[in-house]
């Protein structure tokens, strides 16, 4: 646990500590599931439109390799972000790293639905898109070994593996909600996806 954050007081009543742990249950579970609903959005998407919108359309297959190749970018900058994160949140608190890490998750979806197009700006468009993702990889490997620390960190004694695997639940409600979102969007074809959607 970080020097910067205190251990849960020994002094607490059984309803604080119980009203304690729901609150991070329901954070970890929160923060996760935003942060892979962002995550799992972009595969479907890179799937669907990217390689339409980023790529040069001349050659849809190789379009929509390269689109499906910026989701994995994402996986490769994952590991990388767990360990720069993990550090600082030992150094300043998990609390402060994952409010960071949410807030670069949400800001990186929103630049990529704000990059211009492959026809607006060319080959700036790929580019912009491959370094939002890696930011966004970052952002994602953080969150989930942030939150199951935390989870950890604030669990009972005999209830520790339960607690830490709250921001699994997360991760795979990130994953309904964003088929949901997409199972809505495309529900009369993805033209509107294609349109700026």
């Amino acid at each position: 646990m970080s020097v910067h954050e205190a251990a849960p007081a020994a002094c607490e009543t059984p309803q604080q500590k119980q009203k304690r742990l729901r609150k991070v249950a329901a954070a970890t579970i929160f923060g996760s599931m935003l942060e892979w609903y962002d995550f799992y959005l972009y595969a479907t998407m890179a799937a669907i439109v990217f390689s339409k919108i980023f790529f040069d359309p001349s050659n849809p297959k190789v379009a929509s390799l390269l689109a499906f190749s910026t989701f994995a970018i994402g996986f490769i900058a994952r590991p990388f972000g767990g360990i720069l994160f993990g550090y600082l949140g030992d150094r300043f608190g998990r609390k402060q790293v994952l409010v960071i890490t949410f807030c670069m998750m949400g800001v990186c979806t929103t630049l990529i639905g704000l990059i211009p197009s492959y026809a607006s700006i060319g080959i700036w468009a790929p580019i912009i898109l491959v370094l939002v993702r890696i930011i966004q990889g970052l952002g994602a490997g953080a969150e989930l070994s942030g939150a199951a620390v935390t989870s950890y960190e604030h669990a009972s004694e005999g209830k520790r593996g339960s607690q830490g695997a709250w921001p699994a639940l997360g991760l795979n409600l990130g994953l309904l909600l964003s088929s949901l979102t997409v199972y809505l969007l495309t529900m009369n074809g993805n033209d509107f996806l294609l349109s700026g959607g």
